[in-house]
């Protein structure tokens, strides 16, 4: 009876890791569109070589362009002034249909405006540019920004270290940036409860 579960623990033992090893090995896959990297493991990828303190040294031997894989996510890493301007200006129509990560949270929303790109980026810009009447002969946003933080910075300095109160900021902010209007009253008054 032992043998009998000895073997049956064997047998799924070696079929777990066969199921493994075909799941987490990419590089047989699709490797000839990637540039050269390590090779990975099939679930930790290549964070077992990698120098925590110093990432960007643990590759250095694959050029300015290699790919790494980081848990099951393939990552191209591109390095150095030249490599990232000929990339994302000189070959931008290759890497426009690229999707790419951002590290602030769920940026995953298939209609975000900051972080947009592609076709999406374009009808995007558009609907800034008509909608929210931006374009050439108005003032820049810069200016605008600026001018406001000025404002902002000789109201803080009149509460003399006092509690502000800064839940209408937000809104008041957005508004004075799109429409150009700004309230000249107190908006950073505690409301009454």
């Amino acid at each position: 009876m032992d043998w009998i579960v000895s073997i049956s623990i064997l047998f799924l033992s070696t079929l777990i890791m066969m199921l493994l090893f075909k799941m987490g090995n990419p590089w047989k896959k699709s490797s000839k569109d990637f540039p050269p990297g390590p090779r990975p493991l099939p679930v930790v990828g290549n964070l077992h070589i990698m120098d925590l303190k110093k990432p960007y040294q643990t590759m250095l031997e694959y050029g300015p362009v290699f790919q790494i894989q980081l848990g099951l996510q393939k990552i191209v890493v591109l390095t150095g002034f030249d490599t990232i301007k000929e990339a994302l200006v000189n070959k931008a129509d290759v890497f426009d249909l690229l999707s790419i990560s951002i590290q602030f949270g769920n940026m995953t929303v298939q209609w975000r405006v900051a972080f947009s790109h592609g076709d999406n980026w374009r009808v995007m810009r558009r609907f800034m540019l008509t909608t929210l009447d931006y374009g050439m002969g108005k003032r820049s946003m810069e200016s605008r920004i600026a001018e406001e933080c000025s404002f902002l910075v000789k109201e803080f300095e009149s509460y003399k270290g006092e509690l502000v109160f800064l839940l209408e900021f937000k809104t008041y902010l957005s508004y004075v940036i799109l429409k150009g209007l700004r309230f000249l009253h107190d908006i950073f008054q505690i409301p009454e409860l």
